[in-house]
């Protein structure tokens, strides 16, 4: 049996450390992926069995993904091998460089995503009943997913559909990646699939890029926030929790970190704050507080220990590098508790 399952990309991270990507000699890889990152968390830090629905072109760099994330203990059994024909015309994987930033540069990334093998997935590509009926719990997808391609929406939907009819808990992450919908509809595209996607999970993560007009458009202060999740509780009427990361960041090493939540039984819920937070890479910070708040709820906690579950995992996420988690669950109870001179509830 499996606790969770995520459909998405992973991709092959190329990281130049404390260097530039354009001046690098030699880089350090990682696996990462903004759906994938979430399974990765619960299962290495939440001690959750996680599962990724993927596709790899099966050549030897599909092969190091498949390893890292073995390492990662996530199940492998769901990745979709495609035909690789030698030099990436019909199918690839997806890579990204990644420079973290520091003081006044900020993070930088270069993606070389176009024609990967997840992308090309389709309707009816995968048995989606059969990976549900084996006892699945959860399931996880989002909107770097559905900004693959002009299918990959569709295969989201099937996805969710699916989990459903099966009463699999279903989580929705709006994320958004301008890159991806450049000359396909833009942001107006993007939002459209977003809502119509978002509209059909339980819990939405990431919901303040929801507000405004386009995605990530709105930008919300802090007296702004509770207002803001409402009107994205307005437009997804069968929601039962939506929340969100805060982040200011007032350069590239120090953020202010926090989160808040809205749920049918509580109402608003702000998460704790951790001002000054102190970071080294925060990449993947987003998809921690994800893999925390969705551990919170599978367990049965109530919506402010959830958030604190997610807030301090995402925090802990943004003091190693990489795209993924290095974090105890130790570190995570100890860090709510107050474990840390940062932290305040």
């Amino acid at each position: 049996m499996i606790d969770v399952v995520a459909l998405g990309e992973v991709m092959l991270r190329f990281d130049p450390g404390e260097g530039r990507i354009r001046t690098a000699r030699t880089f350090q890889v990682w696996e990462g992926g903004g759906e994938y990152n979430v399974v990765r968390g619960l299962r290495r830090c939440f001690g959750l069995r996680t599962a990724v629905v993927t596709a790899l072109a099966d050549n030897a760099v599909g092969r190091l993904v498949e390893d890292l994330v073995l390492q990662g203990g996530v199940d492998t059994s769901l990745i979709r091998w495609a035909f690789d024909d030698g030099i990436g015309r019909t199918a690839r994987n997806g890579l990204n460089f990644v420079e973290r930033g520091y003081g006044i540069r900020g993070a930088l990334g270069v993606s070389d995503r176009a024609h990967t093998a997840v992308s090309q997935l389709r309707k009816g590509d995968v048995d989606w009943d059969a990976v549900f009926s084996a006892g699945v719990r959860w399931f996880h997808t989002g909107g770097i997913f559905a900004g693959l391609s002009d299918t990959t929406p569709d295969v989201a939907d099937e996805a969710m559909a699916a989990a459903r009819r099966h009463g699999v808990t279903v989580s929705y992450d709006p994320n958004h990646r301008p890159s991806l919908w450049a000359g396909r509809g833009g942001a107006d595209a993007a939002r459209e699939v977003d809502l119509r996607l978002a509209r059909k999970a339980d819990v939405v993560v990431g919901a303040l890029g929801l507000a405004g007009a386009r995605p990530g458009q709105a930008r919300v202060r802090a007296d702004e926030v509770a207002d803001a999740l409402a009107q994205v509780v307005a437009l997804l009427p069968g929601a039962a929790v939506v929340a969100t990361t805060l982040r200011e960041a007032p350069s590239a090493g120090v953020n202010d970190w926090s989160s808040a939540a809205w749920s049918a039984a509580t109402g608003f819920v702000a998460g704790p704050r951790m001002p000054a937070l102190q970071v080294l890479d925060r990449i993947g910070s987003g998809d921690g507080f994800a893999a925390g708040l969705l551990y919170g709820l599978l367990g049965g906690a109530d919506l402010e220990r959830a958030l604190a579950y997610g807030t301090a995992h995402g925090a802990l996420t943004m003091t190693t590098p990489g795209d993924v988690s290095m974090a105890s669950l130790a570190e995570v109870e100890a860090l709510i508790a107050g474990g840390s001179p940062h932290v305040r509830r």
